[in-house]
């Protein structure tokens, strides 16, 4: 669904939306997580000392060693009862990272995630094959609730079982493919080698992420499928995908759900602000979450900032695609 009144309204009113919800976030965390209230006090700062949007840099950050320190419903700002899901990392260097979502929580995630289809092309008539993992990874819940938001027909394969994916590609001749880039390569090739032209399935779009991927591997992807090939961009511990998204019209950097995040971007070393369309480490603070609100969140991710408007009539501010180097939190 494309909200013009949200993604293309002016920056004056984006960015009034934005503080009035900074506010009521950190008036959240103060009251309901003792560890943002401690961080806070330790700091001398409550929600009436935020005044203006720069006065988020008076905030503390958020490292993913707090919630593994934490781990598991530490951070939480709702009793367990009111979290309508779980999700968590794979913990492979270590306790995994947990995420609540409420009710409310999923139904805006959803909300994202349609904005993104559409984003890429797709319609509320459309069948999309979604080939994210399912389970505590949020990738394919998370495109799921997306494609269920807008109204359109879910395909909910999961990851692996190539022959299986091959199958009901030809069978169902869906709209829409999401996945892993890497893994959709996998998939074109070998549908090659089984003589089948993966351009014949009548795909139109691609929402792929979860891992960084070139410029290169998109040109690969648009050739062999016959496709606009799309970027999408989240984490768990911020949301999950569709925190910000590329749109066909301009393939010109992801936009930012930037009524429900306000983004920084930050010299690793310093910490300070950079300034806009300068390289740094993406930093997402939560305007709207309700289980798990996050402040100032590090999210190791090197990217750049613009404000400008983009050809497709968005206003949101957009980021670069991210890439591969990570800092280190």
């Amino acid at each position: 669904m494309f909200t013009p009144e949200v993604e293309a309204a002016c920056r004056i009113e984006i960015e009034g939306k934005q503080l009035k919800r900074l506010q009521q976030t950190v008036q959240m965390v103060f009251d309901q997580v003792p560890f943002y209230r401690d961080k806070l006090d330790e700091l001398g700062i409550h929600s009436k000392d935020i005044q203006e949007r720069t006065d988020l840099s008076k905030l503390p950050f958020t490292t993913k060693k707090d919630l593994r320190d934490h781990y598991p419903f530490g951070l939480l700002a709702t009793p367990k009862e009111e979290l309508a899901r779980i999700h968590a990392s794979s913990g492979t260097s270590g306790k995994p990272t947990v995420v609540g979502y409420t009710k409310n929580d999923l139904k805006n995630w959803g909300e994202m995630v349609a904005r993104a289809i559409v984003a890429a092309g797709g319609k509320s008539t459309d069948i999309i094959h979604n080939a994210y993992g399912y389970g505590l990874f949020t990738g394919g819940l998370g495109i799921h609730g997306g494609i269920e938001a807008l109204g359109a027909s879910a395909v909910p394969v999961s990851s692996g079982n190539t022959e299986r994916q091959m199958m009901l590609l030809q069978d169902f001749q869906p709209n829409g493919i999401c996945g892993t880039p890497s893994y959709m390569i996998s998939l074109a090739e070998k549908m090659e080698s089984k003589g089948i032209d993966p351009s014949s399935i009548g795909l139109t779009y691609g929402i792929f992420g979860a891992e960084p991927w070139s410029e290169t591997m998109r040109a690969r992807l648009e050739s062999m499928f016959g496709i606009k090939a799309l970027d999408i961009y989240g984490l768990s511990e911020v949301m999950g995908p569709g925190v910000s998204f590329e749109c066909h019209e301009a393939q010109d950097g992801l936009h930012i759900a930037e009524d429900h995040f306000m983004v920084e971007i930050i010299d690793p070393k310093t910490l300070k602000p950079v300034a806009e369309g300068e390289f740094g480490e993406l930093v997402f603070t939560s305007l709207t979450k309700e289980a798990l609100p996050i402040i100032r969140y590090r999210t190791g991710d090197i990217a750049a900032l613009t404000t400008e408007k983009c050809k497709c009539g968005r206003t949101s501010a957009r980021m670069t695609r991210v890439k591969a180097e990570q800092t280190t939190c």
